[in-house]
């Protein structure tokens, strides 16, 4: 069966698999006494093992196993939830995570998980910090139970030797001594599995053929092995080999394989060290893990199908998200080809034609409306990675955090969702190491010692905004401005006149900072000009509004869609250009006597104050184009922020719908010129940016 037509299957699966496991992980360590979220957990984790097992994925597979040993004890009530426990399981999903993502590039989805595994079995056997010494979990660690746990199997093992007992083989569990005087015991041992190999096959000894060939083992070694031979033969013929100390060979079938494997390790450990009954609960559920694990990849799907069929039919389908891509692609062609028809037929006057071109118009708009919001993508899936790393920042930092998430469901497109993860983590691990006080300075403060962070999101017309807020320390001032004064950033004379959130504004300068000591999670300011020229290149805007003592809000202004905008459509001498509605304030006119210099800068009065007046035919240096020669202008005035400036052009075409299309990697970028688009008439005209003309 070729499983590679799976495999997005399997990735999109596995990843909500591990989202849900985070939720409920962090909602468990919020009430760790609620076994409905543990069973919850279970559930998820047996499924993703299951999936990871039948795709082959064996590393996944085990890690997931040994995950579901120990969720098992606590559903069960023979363990409870503790901070070391807590932290295990989710260094094992970031494991898992890491594999998932391997597995998503074209990897094998192998790691070396040892070290959790040796702590997840840890946990299993009593052997934490916090639970030693605790009655209900108290372990007796006899040499039984640990060579049992030693010797474990993952799911492959245990189903090759279930098999083989099905089929009529022998499966034997061997254990070897060496003798204490012997000084070759690895050269021993090497003579043990040479014999064991030409009559059988060695599924799995401890320690391993690694450690045994190096000599690290302890003079005894033990093994499950394949034969024909009985368990007498092979213990006669070990035995004659020399300086071997003794030999016990055991025959196992199915049910002796099942207790002595570590497929049922949770309920074997248990009985062994604490003589607790197995339920038959835990024996169903092992079973069910068995059939999961073991069944083929159509015998999942139907499965899902099945549970699907029985409850509510399903009005969603997955969608490859480059079959979108090159449906957007195909229909930007389209709009390009309309507004073509629209001008061909307004040429021609020919009725049929203008009202067959008007009904394509409309259902064209309709299509765009209907592709537009099928790229749609609620902020949720940037945003619920989030509690975690709030979880964990707190956690190192050891502060008391409250993360609360609102207007998860706002949709954005793909493109910006793609695009915004990396400045949001920027500005929430900002809020928490340098806004959100320490414990201690929160109760000097009379504030409660747990801070709270307010992550926001809500649509208003044409953007969406992302609000990050918190009720820490907030922002001073003089702080800001003694910094950026040091760095040479603003003189003194100038930062006297800034206003409050010109000030803030200086956080974004590259490389500012007002932390005295840089911590490995963040600065004020480190990496906040990162942030700041990422939002910018979306079309976006970020502003700062603090009050010292009381906490800091970073709100982020973000376009709904990249692909297509609407802009106003100009002309200067024979180029034309287009400028975002979104970026436009007002049209107008205005006659030379109006324009005054100020400082050497061209400025025109607009409501009340005096706004720069930028010439585009200078900084493009259109050649049929001069503003100077004009008694009148056309100005179009934008805004950026709070600031507004106007730019003189020659003629306004008109208000459009444009595909923005990159300028492509063999064009730097051109600062002023977001992109560029095809007009109607077969054209290119360049996208405006501007924000790049109000400094």
């Amino acid at each position: 069966m070729d499983m590679n037509q799976y495999l997005s299957m399997f990735i999109d699966e596995s990843n909500d698999h591990l989202q849900s496991l985070n939720e409920k992980m962090l909602e468990l360590e919020g009430n760790s006494t609620d076994l409905s979220i543990v069973q919850v957990i279970f559930r998820s984790a047996h499924t993703l093992k299951g999936m990871a097992a039948t795709m082959g994925y064996e590393d996944l597979a085990s890690l997931t196993h040994q995950m579901e040993n120990v969720l098992d004890l606590v559903r069960n009530e023979k363990l409870a939830m503790q901070d070391f426990i807590f932290d295990t399981l989710f260094k094992s999903l970031d494991s898992l995570e890491s594999m998932v993502e391997d597995i998503t590039n074209g990897g094998t989805g192998k790691a070396d998980v040892s070290d959790i595994v040796v702590s997840l079995q840890a946990i299993v056997r009593g052997d934490t910090p916090s639970v030693q010494g605790n009655d209900s979990t108290a372990v007796v660690k006899d040499s039984t139970s640990v060579s049992n746990q030693s010797i474990q199997l993952d799911e492959f093992q245990f189903s090759v030797l279930d098999q083989s007992i099905t089929e009529g083989h022998r499966v034997l569990f061997l254990e070897v001594s060496i003798r204490e005087d012997c000084q070759l015991k690895a050269v021993r041992a090497y003579m043990v599995f040479d014999l064991l190999e030409r009559y059988g096959e060695v599924i799995k000894s401890h320690p391993s053929v690694q450690d045994i060939e190096q000599d690290n083992f302890d003079r005894s070694f033990s093994l499950y092995y394949i034969t024909q031979k009985s368990a007498e033969e092979m213990e006669g013929m070990i035995l004659n080999l020399s300086e071997i100390d003794k030999v016990s060979a055991v025959g196992l079938d199915q049910e002796s394989l099942k207790l002595m494997s570590g497929i049922n390790e949770a309920t074997n450990e248990v009985a062994a060290t604490i003589d607790f009954k197995v339920t038959s609960e835990v024996q169903n559920n092992v079973a069910q893990a068995n059939q999961t694990s073991g069944a083929p990849a159509t015998a999942k799907i139907r499965a899902n199908d099945s549970s699907k069929s029985s409850g509510t039919p399903s009005r969603t389908i997955r969608v490859d998200i480059e079959r979108l891509d090159v449906l957007m692609n195909l229909f930007s062609e389209l709009l390009i080809d309309r507004v073509r028809l629209e001008q061909l037929a307004s040429d021609s006057h020919n009725p049929d034609l203008t009202e067959t071109v008007e009904h394509l118009s409309r259902v064209s708009s309709d299509l765009q409306n209907i592709v537009l919001k099928l790229r749609m993508v609620p902020v949720d899936t940037v945003f619920n990675r989030f509690p975690r790393m709030v979880r964990d920042l707190a956690k190192s930092l050891d502060k008391k955090i409250d993360l609360i998430i609102t207007g998860s469901e706002t949709e954005l497109d793909r493109t910006v969702i793609d695009e915004i993860g990396d400045p949001l983590v920027h500005l929430l691990r900002n809020a928490v190491d340098h806004g959100i006080e320490s414990v201690a300075e929160r109760i000097a403060a009379g504030k409660p010692e747990t801070g709270t962070v307010n992550l926001r999101a809500f649509h208003s017309g044409n953007h969406v905004f992302i609000e990050i807020e918190e009720d820490g320390k907030g922002i001073y001032r003089e702080n800001v401005l003694k910094t950026a004064i040091k760095k040479g950033v603003v003189t003194e004379e100038q930062g006297a006149a800034m206003t409050d959130e010109e000030v803030h504004q200086l956080l974004f300068a590259a490389g500012f900072s007002t932390a005295e000591v840089i911590s490995d999670v963040s600065g004020r300011g480190v990496g906040l000009d990162v942030v700041k020229a990422k939002i910018t290149s979306l079309g976006g805007h970020v502003s700062i509004i603090s009050t010292p003592g009381k906490g800091t809000n970073f709100s982020v202004q973000l376009p709904l869609t990249l692909s297509i905008i609407s802009a106003m459509l100009v002309q200067l001498g024979s180029e034309k250009y287009a400028v975002p509605l979104t970026s436009i304030v007002e049209t107008a006119i205005i006659k030379n006597n109006q324009i005054r210099t100020i400082h050497g800068n061209k400025m025109i009065e607009f409501r009340g104050s005096y706004i720069p007046l930028i010439a585009l035919s200078k900084i493009f240096k259109v050649p049929d184009f001069d503003e100077d020669l004009e008694e009148e202008t056309e100005i179009i005035v934008i805004r950026k922020g709070e600031r507004m400036a106007a730019l003189t052009i020659e003629e306004f075409i008109g208000q459009n719908e444009i595909v923005l299309k990159s300028l492509g990697k063999y064009l730097p970028q051109v600062e002023g010129i977001s992109g560029a688009t095809i007009l109607g008439d077969g054209q290119v005209a360049l996208i405006l940016d501007p924000s790049a003309f109000i400094k």
